[in-house]
C-alpha cells in the first residue's frame, strides 16, 4: 500500500540532466479557448447529445444537468490539485504526487484510454455534416480530420489559441441556432423536462427511471469532461497558482450552458417523442428552418470537429511527452517522445497521437461510448481521492487555490462516483477492466522493480515555488 496511499512529500531536486519543459505562453483568455475547444460544445451537441436522447429521450437534459452538477465537485478537486500541481502530466501528475505512483498510473491509463481513442470517433462525425456539400466515407473523412489535427499540433501553442479561438466561436453559434429555433417552435412545456419519456421501436413509449438515469451519468459526464484540459496546459499557463482555477471553472461554466441551453430547446421543439428519441439534429434543423440553415449548422459542426481534433492532439501530445519526461518508458522511448521541436511543440508525441488516431478511424468502436463513460468515471473517482489526501504533509501549507466545503466535497463524490460505477454495463466494466490489468502487469513487472529510475513524476522548476 506503500506505492498507493503514501503521504505526500515535497519534491526532491531533479538529478541528472535538467527534464525539459514546456514555455509558458498562455494567459486565461487563451487557456480558456483551448479548453473549451477540447469539450467542444457543438460537436459534443450533435454527435454525444444524440445517443442520451435515443435511451433517456425527455429526461436527457435532466441528465446532463445533474452531471453538471457533479462536474462543479469535481472541477473543485481539479482546480486544487492542478495549483498544487501545474504540469503537463495533468491527473496522473497530480494523483501520483498525492495519493502514490501506482494510483497515478492507474489514472494515465485511463486517461490514455479516453485520450487516444475519442478524437477518431469524434472525428469520423465530420462526414455526416459535410454531406449537404460533398460525400466522403466516414472513416476517410475522420483520418482526414486526425492529420490536420496532427499538422496544427505541432504549431506553437500560442497560433493554436487563436486558430481553436475562431473555429470555436462559429460551434457556439450553431448551438445558438439551434436553441433558438428549438424555443421557436416549442411542442410541449417545460414540465416535459422532468416527466421522463422516451419512444420504443414499436411506436409506443415508456418511461425513463431513476436507475437509467444514473447509468445515463456516465457519458453525461464525458459530456463536459473536456475542461479538465486546463491542468494539462497548467504548465504552459502563466501565473498556473492562479489561472488554473480560473480556466477550469470558466470552462466548466460555459461550456455546460453552451450544451444544456440547446438540449432543453430540442426537448421541447421535437415535433414528436418519436423523432426527439432518433436524435436526428440535422432533420429537426432542416424541418424548423430551410436548407441554407441546415447547411450552415451542419458545416459549423464540422469545424467543430476538426477544432476538437487539433485540441485533443495538443493535449494528448503532452501527457505523452510528460510520460516519457517521468520516464514512463523504456529509454529509447523515453528520448524520442520528450523531444521538442523549433515551434516548442512535442512533435514526435503529437505524430504518434495522430497518425494512430487517424488509422483507428478504419475500426469499429462500437463500444468507445461505454468505455469512455467507464474510463471518467473511475479517472474522476481517483482523482477525488487525490483531493482528499492533498492537505497532509508538504502541501497543507503550500500556496495554491483552495477548494470550499473540503473535505465533503471529495467524500462526496467518491461515494456518488463510485454509485455510478456499478450501473454500469458489464461488457464496458470489462473491457476497461481488462486494459487496467494489462497495465497493472506493466507496472509490476517493468515500472515497480525500477522504481528508483522511472515513473519518477516531475513538476517544472518554475511551478515549485
Amino acid at each position: 500500500m506503500t506505492d498507493t496511499l503514501s503521504a505526500p512529500q515535497a519534491l526532491a531536486p531533479a538529478t541528472g540532466p535538467t527534464p525539459q519543459k514546456l514555455k509558458r505562453s498562455i494567459g486565461v483568455v487563451g487557456g480558456t479557448l483551448l479548453t473549451l475547444s477540447c469539450v467542444t460544445p457543438a460537436s459534443t451537441l450533435f454527435v454525444v447529445v444524440p445517443d442520451l436522447f435515443s435511451s433517456l429521450g425527455t429526461y436527457t437534459a435532466l441528465t446532463i444537468a445533474i452531471g453538471s452538477l457533479l462536474c462543479i465537485a469535481v472541477a473543485f478537486c481539479y482546480s486544487e490539485l492542478g495549483t498544487l500541481i501545474p504540469s503537463a502530466g495533468g491527473e496522473y501528475a497530480m494523483v501520483s504526487t498525492m495519493a502514490g505512483r501506482l494510483a497515478g498510473w492507474l489514472v494515465f491509463v485511463l486517461s490514455l484510454l479516453v485520450v487516444m481513442i475519442v478524437p477518431p470517433v469524434i472525428a469520423m462525425g465530420t462526414a455526416d455534416y459535410l454531406a449537404p456539400v460533398v460525400h466522403i466515407p466516414a472513416p476517410v473523412a475522420g483520418a482526414g480530420v486526425m492529420l490536420l489535427a496532427t499538422l496544427a499540433g505541432l504549431l506553437d501553442l500560442r497560433a493554436n489559441a487563436w486558430i481553436t479561438g475562431i473555429f470555436l466561436v462559429l460551434e457556439v453559434i450553431a448551438a445558438a441556432v439551434v436553441a433558438v429555433l428549438g424555443f421557436a417552435h416549442s411542442e410541449r412545456g417545460a414540465s416535459a423536462l422532468v416527466h421522463g419519456s422516451v419512444a420504443q421501436p414499436d411506436g409506443g413509449t415508456s418511461n425513463v427511471t431513476a436507475m437509467m438515469v444514473i447509468s445515463g451519468l456516465a457519458i453525461a459526464l464525458f459530456i463536459t469532461q473536456g475542461f479538465s484540459t486546463a491542468v494539462y496546459l497548467s504548465e504552459e499557463l502563466e501565473n498556473p497558482r492562479r489561472n488554473v482555477a480560473r480556466t477550469v471553472l470558466a470552462t466548466l461554466a460555459i461550456s455546460t450552458a453552451v450544451i444544456l441551453v440547446p438540449v432543453i430547446a430540442i426537448t421541447l421543439g421535437a415535433p414528436d417523442l418519436e423523432a426527439l428519441t432518433s436524435g436526428d439534429l440535422n432533420a429537426m434543423v432542416a424541418a424548423w428552418s430551410n436548407s441554407a440553415v441546415g447547411t450552415f449548422v451542419s458545416l459549423c459542426v464540422a469545424l467543430a470537429i476538426i477544432n476538437a481534433g487539433i485540441v485533443m492532439v495538443i493535449q494528448n501530445s503532452r501527457v505523452l511527452f510528460a510520460s516519457a519526461r517521468d520516464k514512463a518508458w523504456p529509454a529509447p522511448v523515453n528520448h524520442a517522445l520528450s523531444r521538442l521541436g523549433r515551434f516548442g511543440s512535442p512533435w514526435v508525441a503529437t505524430l504518434i497521437v495522430g497518425v494512430p488516431g487517424a488509422a483507428l478511424c478504419f475500426v469499429n468502436l462500437d463500444t468507445l461510448y461505454g468505455v469512455t463513460g467507464v474510463s471518467v468515471t473511475a479517472m474522476y473517482l481517483l482523482v477525488a481521492v487525490a483531493a482528499l489526501l492533498c492537505r497532509r504533509g508538504a502541501h497543507r501549507e503550500a500556496p495554491a487555490w483552495r477548494m470550499p466545503l473540503w473535505p465533503a466535497v471529495p467524500v462526496l463524490l467518491i461515494v456518488v462516483l463510485g454509485y455510478i460505477l456499478t450501473q454500469q454495463e458489464t461488457e464496458y466494466l470489462l473491457w476497461t477492466g481488462g486494459i487496467t490489468a494489462v497495465a497493472m502487469l506493466y507496472w509490476a513487472f517493468y515500472l515497480r522493480p525500477r522504481k528508483e529510475t522511472h515513473w519518477t513524476v516531475s513538476i517544472p522548476e518554475d511551478a515549485r515555488a
